[in-house]
């Protein structure tokens, strides 16, 4: 059964999609932080500086030289931390944008696009715990760039620090990582996440979700 978590606005029950959410909605989301003496124009800025951070910083993979491993690893963990952090900002501050564009995916892509992007959350949870990046990354393919590079099989991992909902949650971003990512090309895995969430903020950006969110509070 679906966790279920009451809404530190309104008090509703919601099924939260990340394991922080506090909120059932972007309505409840925005009037709480007006309640907190928050400005809305500086999230959209900050969405606009994280979209154009996470656009160079999967767009440099192109250019990286596979000699130059220490220069690409460096490349793909800022691009992990980006994909991620842009993800994160949309689901907690734009999930009506969201929820659009991912709606209008055919069923599987959703669903990969989805799994993709637990996969790379999983990647950058456990980098600075037991795993460094290495870990996570193949580059037995040849040739002068990393377009051939890709992730790495690993196994499960160890979860007894973690609360029970916590490994739940750990072992679901596991399971995306080993279904839609190992295996797999890893500049083809930032192109189609960077592309679906580019879609993402240019809706938000259409309809102003946080902020018609806020005006209707």
């Amino acid at each position: 059964m679906a966790e279920r978590r009451s809404c530190d606005r309104c008090g509703a029950e919601f099924t939260p999609r990340r394991e922080h959410a506090r909120f059932c909605s972007a309505r409840c989301r925005v009037a709480w932080n007006r309640a907190q003496h928050n400005d809305l124009a500086h999230e959209g800025t900050a969405l606009q500086w994280a979209a154009s951070a996470m656009a160079e910083a999967t767009g440099r993979l192109a250019d990286m030289r596979a000699l130059d491993r220490p220069r690409a690893f460096t490349a793909i963990g800022e691009a992990v931390w980006w994909v991620t952090i842009v993800d994160a900002t949309l689901v907690r501050h734009y999930p009506e944008a969201y929820d659009r564009v991912t709606a209008g995916q055919p069923d599987a892509e959703r669903s990969a696009v989805d799994g993709l992007l637990a996969g790379l959350r999983f990647i950058r949870n456990r980098l600075g715990l037991d795993q460094d990046l290495g870990d996570f990354i193949c580059t037995e393919a040849g040739g002068p760039g990393i377009g051939g590079w890709t992730w790495r099989p690993v196994p499960a991992p160890v979860l007894d620090a973690y609360s029970a909902r916590g490994q739940e949650w750990e072992m679901t971003r596991y399971l995306a990582y080993a279904g839609q990512l190992a295996g797999r090309p890893i500049c083809d895995s930032f192109g189609r996440a960077a592309e679906f969430l580019d879609r993402v903020v240019c809706r938000a950006e259409l309809v102003g979700d946080g902020a018609e969110a806020g005006r209707a509070s």
